[in-house]
């Protein structure tokens, strides 16, 4: 029963939240999809981080901290933090030209600085696509977590569906300002209870110390710079530092925070706050993953992502464990409802308005938006019916193909006088093309000389660019 109330209080917060943020709005699309561009550093930085740091944060990291060890926690954190870089290069340009030209969507801002209304669908298309199934992760996340908590009184697919109705009823309710309001009370609820699960885990096994000494007797290569299996090849580690650097600000619900900031200052307090988090909390559910072999040895596959509930379960009170899971929903939840408003905003904009009726009411804009949120969850709910092996091998995927759009974005911010729309547009189709030749093995592992793909797919992407546009 605990454990429901637990769960029942959280979930009417949220819905609270939604109710403020109705209150709130004006009927705009700028003020449903943007938050009227109005938000201060506080509430930036935490939509910042609540946004990004999804269920791959809490289940995710946890499973490759049991299957790498400490070194997956030192390539996350510092290439995480070192993605604040792409934020100056790529956002702060964005926010500029967002407040200059009432932007409201990535597509838009591509397809107005270049003309070409191709480039503007083919940057749709590939967000679309590579979201659903990042998208599908927060549900599955869900999912686990309330099944675990209830010891399978609600089955995993039910758990699924009910966080994602409340999802969609707070976000259909205010938009992005409630979006950015719960993202607020989420993001303290993930860094006070994260914290508190290492304390409560920690203690239980005798303290950090004694509980790493035994890990290291068992697993030793756990606390190697190669991690578990050799995993982090230099080729490898190399691959996944840049891959956030260059994914990060391409997430659509990433990129339109861009356009959100009140000011300059807000924006630049945020960046350099996101810079520092990462080094601080990423550790946290890593040193439960790898604690969790003294517990739960020889996880394999998607049953090592459920170390961090698992581990919950067995060293932390009924009550205790359900509402240090609550900052698990609430890193599920804060991704899962600005990645529908994301996707739902660009496909109104970018195609209902642009293509079928560009005359259309501010109403009508912000009514298709809402109900296309629902849709979109819907979606993300049949992916998540059947989950993949590993939570970290769906998000490797699709961020590798969101990096694709990473050389055409900076060279049309900062070329664009330059930069032929053609070149970005068979660029991308290159570099995309090639991800899926590598994906399904058509091309031999060994012609990548052990990195992973988004060093040869960014690196095509960015010189086909060069020659056919900033080079001529």
């Amino acid at each position: 029963m605990t454990v429901y109330i637990i769960i029942a209080a959280y979930l009417l917060l949220m819905l609270l939240s939604g109710f403020i943020g109705m209150r709130q709005s004006k009927a705009t699309p700028e003020d449903y999809f943007l938050a009227g561009r109005g938000l201060g550093t506080l509430v930036l930085f935490f939509t910042f981080i609540a946004t990004n740091f999804s269920a791959f944060f809490f289940l995710g990291f946890a499973g490759a901290g049991y299957r790498i060890g400490y070194s997956y926690y030192a390539m996350m954190a510092f290439g995480t933090a070192f993605a604040a870089l792409a934020f100056y290069w790529i956002g702060f340009k964005v926010w500029q030209l967002g407040k200059e030209n009432a932007y409201v969507t990535p597509s838009e801002l591509v397809g107005d600085l270049t003309g070409s209304s191709s480039l503007k669908l083919l940057f749709l298309a590939v967000m679309v696509f590579f979201t659903l199934p990042y998208m599908a992760i927060q549900p599955i996340g869900a999912g686990i977590i309330l099944e675990t908590l209830t010891q399978g009184q609600i089955p995993y697919f039910w758990g699924a569906s009910l966080l994602t109705f409340f999802i969609v009823l707070y976000v259909f309710l205010g938009g992005m300002r409630t979006v950015a309001i719960t993202d607020m009370i989420q993001g303290v609820l993930m860094f006070v209870l994260m914290f508190w699960a290492v304390i409560v885990v920690a203690n239980s096994l005798g303290g950090l110390s004694a509980a790493n000494v035994a890990v290291y007797e068992l697993k030793p290569e756990l606390f190697s710079r190669a991690g578990g299996g050799a995993y982090f090849t230099y080729q490898k580690w190399f691959s996944l530092m840049i891959l956030w650097v260059l994914c990060v600000p391409m997430f659509p619900h990433m990129f339109m925070r861009f356009y959100i900031s009140k000011n300059e200052k807000a924006f630049q307090t945020s960046t350099i706050l996101y810079a520092v988090v990462p080094l601080i909390l990423f550790i946290c559910p890593v040193i439960i993953g790898v604690l969790g072999h003294l517990d739960f040895p020889n996880l394999q596959g998607k049953a090592a992502d459920q170390i961090l509930p698992l581990m919950l379960d067995k060293h932390a009170p009924t009550w205790l464990a359900a509402l240090i899971m609550t900052g698990a929903l609430a890193a599920f939840m804060s991704t899962l409802d600005s990645q529908l408003l994301a996707l739902s905003t660009m496909l109104t904009r970018d195609v209902y308005v642009s293509f079928w009726n560009p005359k259309v009411s501010f109403q009508r804009q912000v009514l298709l938006g809402k109900v296309l949120v629902i849709i979109l969850a819907f979606l993300a709910l049949l992916i998540a019916y059947q989950p993949p092996d590993t939570i970290f091998a769906i998000v490797t995927q699709a961020f590798t193909g969101l990096s694709v759009l990473f050389p055409a974005t900076l060279a049309i911010l900062y070329f664009r006088e330059k930069v032929n729309a053609t070149a970005c547009f068979i660029a991308i189709l290159a570099g995309e093309g090639l991800l899926l030749t590598l994906s399904q093995g058509w091309i031999p592992k060994s012609w990548v000389l052990g990195f992973d793909p988004v060093v040869p797919v960014v690196g095509l992407t960015s010189l086909i660019i060069y020659l056919g546009s900033v080079r001529k």
